[in-house]
């Protein structure tokens, strides 16, 4: 999802820094939430493993360019069904901002643009979340309808920034859109995989019981 250096440059990148510092009071309020919710040691451990999960994502789990940027397996609803919105938006900004300053420093000019595509879906996803789950239902018994639904509106909103971008960089170029295009069909993979890890995933907690746990969100136990 990353967005290639120099396809938005000069005044330009400013927008990304305006959108990120909105994404980011938002994760601010998602934070202090968590914190008023579930203490600030849980949040903090949950931030923590949000950071490493996401780096993994990025550097260890297979990834390639496509079109106007490159696929990677984010698993935005995982992180979120199992570590809440707070925590997950952490480890999202911590995880691309170690990745481009160790691995990746051609990545760090974009760093606003890359962070507000991976939040605004992340609390999108939220928003759907309070509409599809019912009150009483606990994560681990989500079905994979529901599971699919937050995972399309979570990578749909990834392709829907990274077109963006490209348009407001590029234009409306022949090029441009069919590069667009090729990188929207490509991530429509990672729809496919990641309710089959949520599930998976989801399975494994309910297996475990581990409610009361500092290191996952209330909500993935109790409603």
């Amino acid at each position: 999802m990353h967005i290639e250096p120099g396809l938005v440059d000069g005044a330009k990148i400013a927008l990304g820094y305006a959108t990120a510092s909105a994404a980011g009071a938002t994760a601010l309020y998602h934070v202090t939430k968590a914190t008023r919710d579930s203490g600030i040691a849980s949040v903090a451990l949950r931030s923590v493993i949000a950071t490493v999960g996401v780096f993994i994502f990025f550097e260890i789990l297979p990834h390639f360019p496509v079109g106007v940027s490159e696929v990677h397996f984010i698993l935005g609803s995982t992180l979120f069904l199992i570590l809440g919105a707070g925590p997950a938006a952490v480890g999202l900004a911590m995880g691309l901002l170690i990745q481009g300053m160790f691995f990746a420093p051609l990545d760090l000019p974009q760093y606003g643009m890359n962070l507000t595509t991976l939040l605004v879906p992340l609390f999108a996803l939220h928003e759907l979340a309070k509409r599809v789950i019912a009150p009483g239902t606990a994560y681990v018994d989500l079905s994979y309808r529901q599971v699919l639904a937050l995972s399309t509106v979570y990578q749909g909103g990834v392709v829907a920034w990274v077109a963006f971008w490209a348009v407001y960089g590029a234009g409306f170029g022949a090029d441009s859109l069919a590069a667009i295009g090729t990188f929207g069909l490509a991530y429509m993979a990672v729809v496919l995989i990641e309710p089959i890890a949520d599930l998976a995933i989801l399975g494994i907690a309910k297996a475990r019981k581990g409610q009361g746990s500092p290191l996952v969100t209330p909500r993935l136990y109790a409603a």
